[in-house]
């Protein structure tokens, strides 16, 4: 959050925490929504988009994974 204070105490999840929980849901709508970019580009035949949409959407399921795995460490109290 960018105000300086933490806002855990409206959302009851501490602002890293929620931080996290926000960069793993961002991760996977990217990768969603690249999916319906990739087929435009496919349709239209342009192999150079559909190629740097697939990267980047192996890119986003990539830090989603990097983001649930830390979740998941912080949820078991690792």
């Amino acid at each position: 959050m960018t105000s300086g204070t933490e806002t855990g105490g409206v959302t009851g999840t501490p602002d890293k925490d929620y931080n996290l929980i926000w960069y793993v849901e961002a991760c996977l709508n990217n990768a969603l929504r690249l999916e319906t970019y990739i087929q435009d580009a496919e349709r239209d035949k342009d192999t150079e988009l559909v190629d740097l949409f697939r990267k980047a959407q192996a890119d986003s399921r990539k830090g989603a994974e990097l983001g649930k795995a830390l979740l998941r460490s912080r949820l078991d109290g690792g």
